[in-house]
């Protein structure tokens, strides 16, 4: 059964039940389920499919190739995981999954992809002819791999974690450009196989990003700084008649919130660099507008 099974092969009809028909290449037979099949097909018939050993360790091959075989490298998707053993993934089998061995995960079993999770991931075959999953190693992320535009500067993007490192993490965006985040750039490390959504801060000229998990300032202020600085960026002249000495029932008749509230507002504002308070006023910084913001 040498370089048979994770492959798509070619062998010859020779018999059939009420479910199957059985097909021979090299020696080896495997089931083809009827179902899949419009036109019967004769003994002596030439079938070309892919072949692989199912979950109840049936010899099985189907038209249906899926874009995972041996030294081919296509997304699957983790449905779920055995600490003794590893992840087993989806590549579009009906009746078997492939195991990415534990030996090839991270140390660490938080890491591990998680259900849902994706995984560019091609197969192998051991010396007891069982299947594995593979993953791609950086050569391949390389190798298929879209340089980024320069335009792409403080873009939002979703990627997906594919390797996990100290010195920071390793992503593909979903239009297969390469990104790094360096561990500053997030608050906790991300799992193998995780899909984020990072903001680009740097464009190098190999076409690679620089990445982050925080949010912009703006995204990270609190409702109470938000609520002021919509009023800001909706007022006339981008400043409005208040500031930390205003009346408290000024205040609350205008903005609904205590004093205490309102002077955190504008701390945490003056803190992120968007307004500024002088003459009695709250200013809006002129950097404090989306397609300014570059943070």
């Amino acid at each position: 059964m040498d370089k048979l099974l994770g492959r798509v092969i070619t062998g010859s009809v020779t018999d059939e039940n009420e479910t199957d028909y059985f097909v021979q290449a090299n020696g080896t037979t495997f089931r083809l389920a009827k179902s899949e099949i419009k036109k019967p097909l004769k003994a002596g018939a030439t079938f070309k499919g892919f072949a692989y050993e199912n979950e109840d360790h049936h010899l099985t091959i189907t038209r249906n190739a899926p874009q995972v075989q041996v030294d081919h490298y296509g997304w699957g998707t983790v449905v779920r995981s055995q600490r003794t053993l590893g992840v087993f993934v989806n590549i579009g089998l009906p009746d078997k999954d492939m195991v990415v061995s534990l030996d090839d995960l991270p140390s660490m079993m938080e890491l591990w992809p998680q259900q849902g999770d994706r995984l560019l991931i091609a197969l192998r075959e051991d010396n007891k002819q069982r299947l594995w999953g593979v993953l791609a190693d950086t050569d391949i992320f390389q190798a298929i791999a879209q340089a980024a535009k320069k335009r792409m500067e403080n873009a939002n993007v979703t990627a997906t974690v594919y390797q996990d490192k100290l010195v920071g993490t390793r992503v593909m965006t979903e239009n297969y450009e390469l990104g790094f985040i360096h561990p500053s750039e997030r608050e906790v490390e991300p799992r193998l196989g995780a899909q984020v959504q990072a903001r680009v801060i740097g464009v190098h000229d190999d076409g690679t990003l620089n990445l982050s998990l925080k949010p912009r300032a703006y995204e990270a202020i609190d409702d109470d700084a938000a609520m002021l600085l919509a009023a800001l960026e909706h007022s006339e002249a981008g400043h409005l008649e208040f500031s930390d000495k205003s009346s408290p029932a000024a205040i609350k008749a205008y903005f609904g919130v205590s004093k205490g509230q309102f002077k955190r507002a504008i701390g945490h504002l003056l803190k992120a660099d968007k307004i500024t308070q002088h003459d009695g006023q709250l200013w809006l910084k002129a950097t404090s507008t989306d397609d300014q913001t570059t943070d």
